[in-house]
This record gives structure tokens, sequence and C-alpha cells, in this order.
């Protein structure tokens, strides 16, 4: 599991992000490329910004028990996984702008550094490890990377 708060491997990261073009297909599931970097920036929008809706305590319950393990854990995610309403793309984005909030997200996540992490509260499933918080983003990045071919 790469570590987004290890420089080196932020770095590779970025060049696997700079090696999409606007027209890189995929090798599997429906996302254009520039629906999956609009699609990767959600799960920083949700650390950062104050953009999306918080679940309710009922919601977010059934997240944490059903869902947090296989985000947080090391395990691979399967190809065509289902993706929660929020993180669901439709029409065209740009390409450009994605990728550069892409880049601007990792760089602010491995600048504020690992015990920024530590114990902070996910909107979606309490507070996390700076573990997990790593498995989720390298995780999720890594699986759309390997989708897109980079």
């Amino acid at each position: 599991m790469q570590n987004v708060f290890l420089k080196e491997d932020c770095d590779q990261f970025i060049n696997r992000i700079n090696r999409l073009k606007s027209n890189t297909q995929p090798l599997w599931g429906k996302m254009s490329v520039d629906q999956m970097l609009a699609h990767c920036n959600v799960t920083y929008e949700m650390v950062y910004d104050d953009i999306h809706p918080k679940p309710n305590a009922f919601m977010k319950l059934i997240l944490k028990f059903l869902a947090k393990n296989k985000v947080v854990n090391e395990t691979p995610y399967p190809r065509n996984l289902a993706t929660a309403p929020q993180f669901i793309i439709k029409g065209n984005c740009d390409f450009e702008l994605e990728k550069e909030r892409l880049i601007n997200y990792i760089n602010k996540t491995l600048e504020l550094g690992k015990d920024n992490f530590e114990g902070k509260e996910s909107i979606s499933f309490g507070k996390l490890s700076s573990k997990e918080w790593n498995n989720m983003f390298a995780k999720h990045l890594d699986h759309h990377f390997s989708q897109f071919g980079v």
C-alpha cells in the first residue's frame, strides 16, 4: 500500500496523473477519464470542502458497519464496484481542472501530514486512524489509475 503521507509515494501518484490524457480510455467501467478525476476529487472534497451533505445518524451507522472496513482496509477494490451516489459524476468535466484539483489535494494531504489525520473525523465513517485515512486515499487512487492504465 502506498503512503499518501510520504513525498515519494505522492510523487508517484502525481506522475500517474500526468500520464493521463483527455482521451485516455478505461480498461473497465463506464467513467470517462475526466469523470474519474472528478470522482477521485470527491473523497478529498469530503475532507476539505463543506459541499457534500453529511449522512444522518442512521445512515452513518449503516456506513460504519457495512462499508467502512471495505473502504479503509488494505484489500484492493474489485473492478466494477458500485459506488455511493455522491461519487457518481454525470456529464463532462474539465479534464485539466480536475487533474489540477486532484494534484493539489494530494499535495495538501502530504503537507498536512499523518498527524493531522490521526483520529480525524470522516463525514461517513466517524473517527479514523491515519492508517485508515491513508488506505482510503491510496487504494482509491490506485484503483482508478489502474482502471485507466497508468
